[in-house]
């Protein structure tokens, strides 16, 4: 039969809808996982046991397990004692949540190297060790941590496409249903691919920016 590309014609609005869809998650649970990952870093150093040791199976939990059984468990698992989430918000829930585990442990390495004279200095001067923590410490460590976090959040990326299965019409989703239609999928999923590939051009574009704005900041 052949490619023929112009059986798209008919579908691009649903199809920059998924779009939109899954560049509007993607922002919003990178936001939740970069911020999450800050929190969860604190927590796991220095809280007392009785909060720490709860977190950290909490973090096992979600590193342990695929990301698509949490997802699951969010919109399918909650509902069951009330909480009934839009699927959106359980998807970035769940994406951001997922993936603030693993920049956090990111985040608790760069804490750690970060000179501890620093810390001691601001509280010489009179800063709290909250106030040191997010005005000298934590600013040092996230800047050092930016790339692998940007790393973490292409893969976020990729990953938001696991939102299609609880029901968010991204660009996965999208494509299935022009597929649903007229049978072509080779043609939907070809544009789907340029479709991320373009995104993530974008997202490491935006990325490399960062960095050499952080390197000329320091």
């Amino acid at each position: 039969m052949g490619l023929d590309f112009t059986v798209i014609n008919g579908y691009w609005g649903v199809i920059f809808i998924g779009l939109l869809w899954t560049i509007g998650i993607t922002l919003a649970a990178a936001l939740v996982s970069f911020f999450g990952g800050i929190i969860f870093a604190v927590i796991a150093l220095y809280t007392p046991n009785w909060i720490r040791l709860p977190f950290r199976a909490f973090e096992w939990t979600f590193m342990g397990t695929p990301l698509l059984l949490q997802l699951f468990l969010i919109y399918f698992g909650l509902v069951q004692i009330g909480i009934d989430l839009p699927a959106f918000v359980a998807g970035v829930i769940g994406l951001g949540l997922h993936f603030a585990v693993y920049n956090s442990e990111l985040i608790q390495s760069s804490i750690l190297a970060v000179d501890k004279g620093q810390m001691e200095a601001a509280r010489t001067l009179g800063l709290s060790r909250g106030q040191a923590l997010r005005k000298i410490v934590i600013p040092q460590a996230v800047r050092d941590v930016i790339p692998p976090i940007g790393n973490n959040m292409i893969a976020l990326l990729k990953d938001s496409a696991l939102v299609s299965i609880i029901g968010v019409s991204e660009l996965t989703l999208s494509a299935q249903r022009g597929i649903g239609s007229t049978y072509r999928p080779f043609e939907f999923y070809v544009l789907v691919a340029a479709c991320y590939y373009v995104i993530n051009l974008a997202m490491e574009w935006g990325l490399r920016h960062i960095e050499r704005r952080i390197q000329t900041a320091r």
